[in-house]
């Protein structure tokens, strides 16, 4: 029942009188790992939560992070966040949340916890892959439609983690000093926009400090900007811990205490909050104000009284959400290189010939890992089963590992228990598996695996690399050490393409990954975020030409992490205090500054098309840059106008502005028109596409 939030203030004040302070107590504090107190005498269903943002997680048991191991929680595998900016298309973005949106309801979710928006500060973040972009506009435009396609299911999305979460090292405590400006109009903002646009009935509030402050109970946080100086209505959860203080919390304004333990008795909102209100050291006005939040949702999503009635249905596992996953995923993939145009591969000239792929990551899933965005998907497509699939007997198709991240066999994976394990276990794991016998031995088995590879690559008249990271890497909990490929795959690169220098590679990730070993040595390179069910599919309907690749990067793709300013400048990975140091200035914006060369820029993204902009002007009064595009190849294609402001006195920094996808017919040609957002008001502007380069509008 979505009204005014005064009507329905209304509506929980009537409830709020019927009940009881243990009754008020249940509902704001968890009473299972994703579950809070229902009232049943009130008709109060409890609160259903559950990780996202890739889809619907595993049920688990209620007191304990032990699967509970039936066939009904398999759901749809969604592309993370990062494929999701790569489209740089709302419409998918929207696609995307409502997919999710339709499954947490289908699943029986109230909230579903997503999506990540914290900025990419730093290519290190572990959970980089579960957030959209480095650039505030691009990701508050992206998570606003996913947002609004979350809610359309009478599900609530759950916006995370405010704020400043930009690094798992020492998430739990780390503190964090950063200017009121900064604070204010770079990434707090990102959140803003999202609240003004799309209208969460949740937000999350994160692990770490701000100011001497736990985020989960901060007064500046939560009170004066969230509350008071946004007007912020909904409600409020815990990241699962996130409360450390039961007075501070309950004095913030924070609703809602989760947490990973089943002591739910014990939590800071549970039996120490019903004390201190019993004793007057805090007023039950208190939890009154957040059971009413509570209340308010409920009824937002038609949870109460006869409402129940006119509540979404919605299924799951839907053959129409397995669509818009490949969809999703064709439109995220970036081209990065093709010299001599050597993508897409004929289909008449792979005829009858010799198909060698290589490279662990052809052969992998990455579903079911991550950290608390893993999920049991009802199937993925690999890079090597899409391959072969798209290709059908019409080649032999040849499939060698290359290089090894473990000793075990890839398809044992089985996934991390993310929450069971302590990061003390992780490490100590880490240090047992590199021990000098274990060490010894891996090397053994990545120099076999790759002579084996070398060995057999002439033999083959096309080749494809397909490799890049891994969930062991990017992951929740831990930071990269840099952004090399691991596992000697740049050893392997390096002689392959001595061997085989029209060898097609293909890099999947979570982010930037250092390739300057060989990159000059490549003609043709493929990049994929964790890319969803689908992404195998996309990913060879690219290589064969099926379709015209049109994803553009969401990020930097630095030589080096230390030409990225939180490294440079600023003190990414501290353990005790993080200075933003570099102001305004991350990602593309630092690299414009200082002229950085990088592998590839922001907005980078190649097609099968050749595309021309002209004829470029500014409209003051309609704040929208115009011109023309035109498609001067035989290749109907897509191409990403991006609008960006260029830094004078009272602006020092290069900000993206506004962007669109294009859609132009082969040897066609459109004009276009893309709406201005300028805080500052009306500056110089250039325009940049495929390249990266800019084109100032005069």
């Amino acid at each position: 029942m979505e009204g005014s939030i005064q009507t329905l203030k209304y509506r929980a004040e009537e409830i709020l009188e019927a009940m009881t302070l243990d009754e008020k107590i249940g509902m704001i504090h968890g009473n299972e790992l994703f579950k809070t107190k229902g009232i049943p005498r009130l008709g109060i269903p409890p609160l259903v939560m559950s990780d996202g943002p890739m889809g619907v997680r595993a049920e688990f048991e209620k007191d304990d992070w032990i699967p509970i191991g039936n066939t009904d929680d398999y759901v749809t595998y969604l592309p993370c966040n990062s494929a999701v900016a790569a489209t740089w298309n709302r419409n998918l973005a929207s696609r995307t949340g409502s997919v999710l949106g339709e499954e947490t309801r289908g699943r029986g979710k109230d909230i579903i916890l997503a999506p990540g928006m914290n900025l990419k500060r730093s290519p290190l973040c572990g959970r980089n892959f579960e957030y959209f972009s480095e650039d505030p506009f691009l990701t508050s435009e992206m998570a606003s439609e996913y947002v609004k396609g979350v809610q359309s299911w009478d599900v609530s999305a759950c916006p995370k983690h405010f704020a400043l979460n930009h690094q798992e090292t020492a998430r739990l405590e780390v503190d964090e000093e950063i200017d009121d400006d900064v604070l204010d109009e770079l990434y707090l903002q990102v959140f803003k926009d999202v609240i003004d646009a799309a209208n969460p009935y949740c937000i999350m509030a994160a692990y770490n400090k701000l100011r001497g402050e736990y985020c989960c109970e901060s007064k500046l946080l939560l009170n004066k900007i969230l509350r008071e100086k946004w007007g912020f209505q909904g409600l409020v959860i815990s990241d699962w811990g996130g409360i450390h203080n039961t007075k501070e919390a309950a004095e913030a304004e924070i609703d809602l205490d989760m947490s990973v333990t089943s002591d739910f008795d014990n939590y800071k909102f549970a039996k120490p909050l019903k004390d201190m209100v019993l004793s007057g050291e805090i007023d039950e006005e208190i939890i009154d104000r957040k059971v009413i939040r509570i209340l308010i949702l409920m009824l937002r999503l038609n949870m109460l009284d006869e409402d129940v009635m006119i509540r979404k249905d919605a299924p799951y596992n839907s053959f129409a959400a397995r669509q818009d996953c490949l969809d999703i995923a064709r439109g995220s993939i970036v081209l990065l290189k093709n010299e001599d145009k050597h993508l897409p591969l004929s289909r008449y000239e792979i005829k009858n010939k010799r198909i060698l792929i290589i490279g662990e990551n052809a052969n992998r899933t990455h579903s079911n890992g991550g950290g608390s965005a893993e999920i049991k998907a009802l199937y993925e497509i690999t890079p090597l089963l899409g391959i072969k699939g798209r290709i059908g007997g019409a080649a032999k198709v040849d499939y060698l590992r290359g290089y090894a991240s473990s000793q075990e066999a890839i398809f044992s994976y089985e996934g991390t228990n993310w929450q069971a394990t302590s990061l003390d276990d992780i490490e100590e794991t880490k240090d047992s598996a590199e021990d000098a016998k274990e060490k010894e031995e891996l090397s053994k088995l990545r120099k076999n695996l790759r002579d084996e590879a070398l060995a057999a690559c002439d033999d083959y008249d096309y080749v494809i690399f397909v490799g890049g990271l891994n969930h062991d890497i990017d992951l929740e909990g831990k930071d990269k050490e840099n952004i090399k490929l691991p596992y000697e795959q740049d050893e392997l690169l390096e002689e392959l393409l001595e061997k085989r220098p029209d060898t097609i590679v293909c890099m999947i990730g979570g982010g930037a990954v250092d390739m300057t070993r060989w990159l000059d040595k490549c003609k043709a390179i493929v990049w994929m975020y964790y890319n969803g069910m689908e992404g195998g599919n996309a990913l060879a309907e690219v290589i064969l030409g099926d379709i015209n690749p049109c994803g553009h990067l969401p990020e930097t793709f630095y030589k080096s992490e230390k030409d990225c300013s939180a490294h440079s400048i600023g003190d990414f990975g501290d353990t005790e205090m993080v200075h933003y140091k570099e102001r305004f200035h991350i990602g593309y914006r630092h690299i414009y500054k200082e002229n950085i060369p990088v592998q590839f820029p922001f907005g980078y993204g190649l097609t099968y098309s050749d595309f021309e902009i002209s004829k470029l002007s500014f409209n003051t009064g309609r704040r929208m840059v115009c011109g023309k595009l035109t498609n001067k190849s035989d290749e109907d294609g897509a191409e990403i106008i991006q609008v960006y402001r260029l830094p004078d006195e009272a602006h020092d920094y290069l900000e993206l502005v506004g962007f669109e996808k294009v859609y132009t017919r082969a040897n066609g040609e459109i004009e276009f028109e893309i709406a201005v957002r300028d805080r500052v008001g009306i500056g110089k502007y250039a325009v940049g596409f495929n390249s990266g380069e800019l084109t100032t509008i005069e």
